[in-house]
């Protein structure tokens, strides 16, 4: 996605559906709120925020963060190998 939203501003409506459709799927892909969060200028709270509200179901914390596990998943993540 990489677009960025001003800090503090409102996003409403349509706009607000399609951020959460995109978040959602991101989200299930493996992307961490962290990295969604950094990725379109916005809190981590607010990523969160977006998903609870569309009703996902959080995954618990841990997994590979670092060394050479958690290069390995970040990537994944990017879709290399």
């Amino acid at each position: 996605m990489g677009e960025k939203y001003r800090k503090g501003a409102r996003i409403t409506g349509e706009g607000r559906q399609d951020l959460a459709a995109d978040l959602v799927e991101r989200y299930r892909k493996g992307e961490t709120i962290r990295e969604m969060a950094e990725d379109i200028g916005r809190s981590y709270g607010f990523v969160h925020g977006v998903l609870v509200e569309a009703g996902v179901q959080m995954r618990g914390r841990g997994g590979p963060t670092r060394g050479a596990a958690g290069e390995a998943r970040r990537a994944a993540l990017r879709g290399g190998t």
